[in-house]
């Protein structure tokens, strides 16, 4: 007896409605504006003043990138602790080009790219195929990329006119008053997210993510998918060195130093879980956004550097918190409805009755198969028949 399926009552707006009510991403987009507005109230120069809205935008735009690029290595369950070296040795690149060649500012920008996707490929390959964690893995490489920065800048410095101006340009110059570097950060964003949410290699990352030993069973690419996703966080944070010597127009020998930590912070706290196999890009994005908003906006409220520094940790602690919470929770409800759906076995579910087929026009309860005490009696009538 098949059982009836009937359409959801819900109507799509609604699911829509109250999937992006139960998000993340609102909430971390909820906490931007209401910073914002208490900062503005105590001191509206922090947003209308001369480069109040220009910062607010431009400011983020290279921890974005950096966030971007550590959600494609978390989801997979790993982790990218070497991109602050990559970006300082990426963005020391960039400057030693514009000294010592004479390339075309697109070349430039391709060479730091370039340089950051083989320093990610280089901790793919240990990860996906050497079989070592990768805490470890970019935990060493971090130290041996910065020692690498440190050996070759020395005391050096590019200074703001060694770059010629129409890289530094790319710092200042906005469109319909946005700026251009936050224009290059969300075509990156929209790029990766759209890739992530609606191609095959995209969601294979999060299959990887959510149990890496059934993913290989059913057959996925999963070191090479791992391996992408390194190349793809390195090319991100050599970007990101490229936009920091455009935003800054210098670079010294502490470029990058600690970054890596704010581009793991603002993927978690943006619902990027640390465990793998969840998380997007746009709220990663949200979370780089809400770190350089808290560091710009509690010294205008009178905080100081060290309650910074405590909030920006209370954050990332209490999103892991939430995050297990809402992953236990899920796991509850998910055994719950298991125990109390059809074919349950459970002490708790409604038993199902074995349904015995009947001859034609005749009731279970009269058929003869059906009674097991009727079966002696007509084997009896037959023997006397029979004497």
């Amino acid at each position: 007896m098949s059982a009836d399926v009937q359409p959801s009552a819900v109507s799509p707006a609604s699911r829509v409605l109250r999937n992006l009510l139960r998000s993340r991403e609102l909430a971390v987009l909820i906490v931007i504006v209401v910073l914002v507005a208490v900062t503005t109230i105590k001191n509206d120069a922090f947003l209308f003043g001369s480069t109040g809205w220009r910062d607010l935008l431009l400011t983020p735009s290279m921890l974005v990138l950096l966030a971007v690029g550590q959600t494609c290595v978390l989801v997979t369950r790993n982790v990218d602790l070497s991109v602050g070296s990559t970006l300082g040795l990426t963005a020391y690149l960039t400057g030693r080009l514009f000294i010592d060649t004479n390339l075309p500012i697109v070349l430039v920008v391709l060479a730091g790219v370039l340089m950051g996707a083989a320093l990610g490929l280089v901790n793919g390959v240990l990860v996906a195929w050497g079989r070592v964690p990768a805490l470890v893995i970019t935990l060493g490489t971090m130290y041996i990329y910065r020692g690498a920065f440190l050996t070759w800048a020395g005391s050096d410095r590019i200074n703001s006119s060694d770059m010629p101006g129409a890289f530094k340009d790319l710092g200042t110059e906005s469109i319909l008053g946005i700026p251009v570097l936050t224009i290059v950060a969300v075509l990156v964003l929209a790029l990766v997210g759209y890739y992530l949410r609606t191609a095959r290699g995209g969601r294979e990352l999060y299959a990887i993510g959510s149990d890496p030993d059934a993913a290989e069973l059913y057959g996925l690419k999963v070191s090479r998918r791992i391996l992408a996703a390194f190349v793809l966080s390195g090319a991100l944070a050599g970007l990101a060195g490229v936009v920091s010597a455009a935003r800054f127009g210098t670079v010294s020998s502490s470029v990058g130093t600690g970054v890596e930590f704010e581009a793991v912070g603002a993927a978690v706290i943006g619902g990027v879980a640390i465990f793998g196999g969840s998380g997007t890009v746009w709220g990663a994005a949200l979370g780089a956004f809400l770190l350089v908003t808290i560091n710009r906006a509690l010294p205008v409220l009178g905080i100081s550097d060290f309650w910074q520094q405590a909030v920006v940790g209370a954050l990332i602690v209490g999103a892991i918190i939430l995050d297990r919470f809402l992953v236990s929770r899920q796991e509850k409800a998910l055994v719950a409805a298991r125990d109390t759906g059809p074919g349950s076995t459970s002490p708790g579910a409604p038993a199902l009755a074995p349904v015995v087929p009947s001859t034609s026009g005749s009731s279970p309860e009269s058929s003869p198969e059906s009674s097991p005490e009727s079966r002696p009696e007509s084997s009896t009538e037959s023997e006397e028949v029979t004497r």
